[in-house]
């Protein structure tokens, strides 16, 4: 009886080695989790889209009429799984190749002009454990440091901004992620459906993802209302399923289309999910009033800095106390004839 137990289990750990070993990327718990997500969210997608066609005889005999239709929402579904697929696959800008390529640049540049390096400068390596691999990565930090300091109002202390994980110094809006176990630039949440952080690198087309993705669900669920409306003979199960699809389709709707307005509006103020739930945690927000967004530019300057204006690994200082109060005081109507908001 026992042997009988036992080797449906042994079963499984030989197919399980197998397929590590055909697929290295699967022996970390992690990748195997964010994996079968992206199936998961893929197969949800394709049944959606496949369970349409197959009742909807009428939306196939459209597309001989209207081709261009049906081919607009096909298009969308695979701009929709493309976007997906590269956000995920996306870097959110971590601090580490930030400080790496700040050095490189330094390095470049001393090359260039032929001076010597200073004495001051110590050769330092730091060890990273991830996944009880070191990872050692060179570089000489005296500079990085003094980039990061000048960042900060004089007389901050190094260990308001140094993480306590990574043991490197943080830029503002920098945050420790523990699924990543990295230091993310402009850190705004980990997104469990993509498996990845979102930050300076990526935050742009996680937005576009979101919008398509409304769209989408919005487009699908237009189809399954006429379907449903439509004046046919159709058996009563299908009927259920389509119902039983609308709903949860509907719920999806509504939990996107509150995270595109959210996004938005971080987007439109120059904010991150992080910055605005944990405002009072941070260190240099505390005094600020709620109302103020201290790294907001102009909802002009903003969009353009979001969407156009993206430089690898952009660190933006924190804002002087002059550029506060501008900023905390109210508007007139002379600042709106000036376009100050924007």
């Amino acid at each position: 009886m026992i042997m009988d137990v036992c080797r449906p289990r042994d079963f499984l750990d030989r197919t399980m080695d197998r397929y590590v070993r055909l697929f290295p990327c699967l022996s970390d718990p992690a990748r195997r989790s964010s994996s079968g997500l992206k199936v998961a969210l893929v197969m949800l997608h394709l049944v959606y889209v496949g369970l349409l066609f197959a009742f909807d005889r009428h939306l196939i005999e459209e597309a001989e009429t209207r081709p261009w239709y049906t081919a607009s929402y096909l298009l969308l579904v695979v701009a929709t799984l493309i976007q997906y697929f590269l956000t995920s696959c996306s870097s959110p800008g971590y601090v580490l190749d930030a400080m790496r390529a700040s050095n490189e640049k330094d390095i470049a540049f001393r090359k260039a002009s032929k001076q010597p390096a200073s004495s001051k400068n110590v050769d330092v390596v730091v060890t990273i454990d991830r996944n009880q691999v070191g990872k050692n990565v060179q570089g000489d930090l005296t500079s990085w440091t003094k980039m990061v300091m000048d960042m900060y109002p004089p007389g901050t202390s190094p260990r308001n901004f140094t993480c306590s994980y990574c043991h490197v110094e943080q830029p503002p809006r920098t945050k420790h992620c523990h699924d990543c176990d990295r230091c993310v630039l402009q850190f705004d949440h980990h997104c469990v459906w993509l498996g990845t952080c979102i930050g300076q690198g990526n935050h742009c087309r996680f937005w576009w993802y979101i919008f398509e993705e409304t769209t989408l669900c919005l487009w699908t669920g237009i189809l399954f209302i006429s379907y449903l409306k439509a004046d046919i003979v159709r058996a009563w199960w299908n009927a259920a399923i389509v119902i039983m699809l609308l709903i949860t389709l509907s719920i999806a709707l509504i939990f996107l289309l509150l995270l595109l307005l959210f996004h938005s509006y971080l987007v439109l103020t120059n904010q991150t999910t992080y910055e605005l739930v944990r405002r009072r945690r941070i260190f240099y927000l505390r005094g600020i009033p709620e109302r103020v967004f201290p790294f907001s530019k102009g909802v002009c300057h903003n969009l353009y800095d979001f969407c156009c204006h993206r430089r690898v690994y952009q660190l933006e200082p924190l804002p002087s106390v002059q550029e506060l109060e501008e900023r905390s005081r109210p508007y007139t109507c002379s600042d709106i004839l000036r376009c100050r908001c924007c």
